[in-house]
């Protein structure tokens, strides 16, 4: 069977788009978070200002700093990181390959960052819950939900002969 043109996978297309974005926020957020760096108001460093700025309003659990914490975005820094890299080849190129790869990065996120950070995030103690769930949710909701529907989008095989 042959692969449809890019064109004519549209969740593809929002892929690439998704996934670019992706990479920003690893470079902004999770590198910072995972080489641990101090993020204070008065910090010279603008990555960690704007981290600061962020989990100060939304992620209190973020701003604590915990290893466990650091681990989990170090991954995503320096592991998930240039996975989407190659994804975006594999999803210009159709690289039916990728399938395998994607299904275990979808299911890392959604059970190694999803469940333990949205876990304490909405069920923590005093200090570690978000005091915006909403502000929370439209930050850090598409970091699921997006992986979500990848798995999905990979739950055949050749997944690239077909729209979705």
């Amino acid at each position: 069977m042959k692969n449809l043109p890019l064109r004519q996978r549209p969740i593809d297309i929002a892929f690439i788009v998704i996934f670019s974005v992706f990479i920003v926020t690893c470079i902004i957020s999770d590198s910072i978070e995972g080489l641990g760096i101090p993020q204070t108001a008065t910090t010279t460093n603008i990555l960690a200002q704007w981290n600061y700025t962020y989990s100060s309003q939304y992620d209190p659990l973020y701003m604590s700093e915990p290893l466990w914490l650091r681990m989990i975005s170090g991954t995503s820094a320096f592991v998930y990181l240039p996975f989407y890299v190659i994804l975006i080849v594999s999803l210009v190129r159709g690289w039916n390959r990728i399938q395998l790869f994607a299904v275990i990065y979808a299911t890392m996120i959604i059970s190694l960052t999803a469940i333990p950070i949205f876990g304490v995030e909405f069920f923590g103690g005093p200090g570690e819950r978000t005091p915006n769930p909403v502000g929370f949710l439209l930050y850090n909701g598409p970091y699921v939900l997006f992986p979500l529907i990848l798995l999905i989008r990979m739950r055949k095989p050749l997944p690239f002969t077909r729209r979705f």
